[in-house]
């Protein structure tokens, strides 16, 4: 159980490389494709990724055992981890300011931590409430600090927005976890059939509006792809995994891990400039996910 557990970690630590560097790879596509046309085609590609995956698989899948509360949960899995999530957070982006998006992601792990002690009964030790406060310390000084580039101001419309994607994720993250009873792979293919199929009117509705033919050209559908592919169709499956091994509050704070590999993705190769703050901001989230990855007292 504890080999299991470190790899768990050490997945989670790989998700979070790769949802780093999801900002700068999504802020290439968005300008591109309206943020519901966007969203769907992220999550075809990822199906017709995790379709082999998941008919290679159909011994298991058929012999699994479903109670009846399980088809509403996938449903309601679809509804806020897919569907939800992405919307709400790719539209807040259009109001609001990157800084302050990060900052307000950084409610996640609390979201998370606090909803799995009261709906999951999981118990918290006093280092693990002491990493999760370190960590969102540390994402309050990088996301403050990140100025967003145009100098916008952040609008109440865009912070509303990315705080009901936060509850969208969180919840999603929760339901994942009561339903570790299932193969990973059914809860991720089946979530992501049914947020997809939610996404297809308003998918639909964005692209009767634009003006003009979309030209995505090679890099816009090489972003897509890895997006896609990587991004949610692999992580994805794999952020399921990690949750049948691993508290739904230790996952939910690794999640403030993608906030400072952005950060440092856009430093190594935007050559953006980074403040002492934000260093300090770098520390107080690594210290945070090593206290909240002990086990519980």
């Amino acid at each position: 159980m504890k080999n299991k557990q470190t790899s768990a970690i050490l997945w989670l630590i790989f998700i979070m490389s790769v949802w780093g560097s999801t900002y700068a790879v999504t802020k290439s596509v968005v300008d591109i494709l309206p943020p519901g046309c966007f969203a769907f085609i992220r999550f075809m590609i990822a199906l017709l990724c995790l379709l082999p995956v998941y008919l290679s698989d159909h011994k298991a899948i058929a012999a699994q055992q479903f109670k009846k509360a399980d088809y509403w949960w996938l449903f309601f899995m679809g509804i806020t981890g897919i569907s939800g999530y992405y919307v709400f957070f790719n539209y807040s982006l259009i109001y609001t300011s990157a800084s302050s998006g990060a900052l307000i992601q950084g409610f996640i792990p609390i979201c998370i931590a606090l909803a799995g002690v009261f709906f999951l009964k999981e118990r918290l030790s006093k280092l693990q409430i002491t990493g999760i406060c370190l960590s969102f310390i540390g994402v309050i000084l990088v996301g403050l600090i990140a100025a967003d580039a145009k100098g916008e101001k952040s609008s109440l419309i865009g912070n509303l927005l990315m705080i009901v994607a936060v509850f969208c994720w969180s919840a999603y993250t929760l339901i994942s976890r009561k339903l570790n009873h299932l193969n990973p792979i059914i809860i991720t293919f089946w979530s992501g059939c049914i947020g997809t199929a939610l996404l297809l009117p308003l998918a639909i509705y964005e692209f009767s509006q634009l003006s003009q033919h979309v030209q995505i050209g090679l890099k816009g559908w090489m972003a897509l792809i890895y997006l896609g592919a990587i991004s949610s169709a692999f992580c994805y499956l794999m952020y399921n995994k990690a949750l049948e091994q691993l508290p739904a509050a230790m996952v939910g704070n690794f999640l403030n891990l993608d906030i400072l590999i952005g950060v440092l993705i856009a430093v190594l190769f935007l050559h953006e400039q980074v403040s002492v703050t934000q260093v300090a901001g770098g520390v107080f989230i690594l210290s945070g996910l090593i206290l909240s990855s002990r086990k519980n007292n």
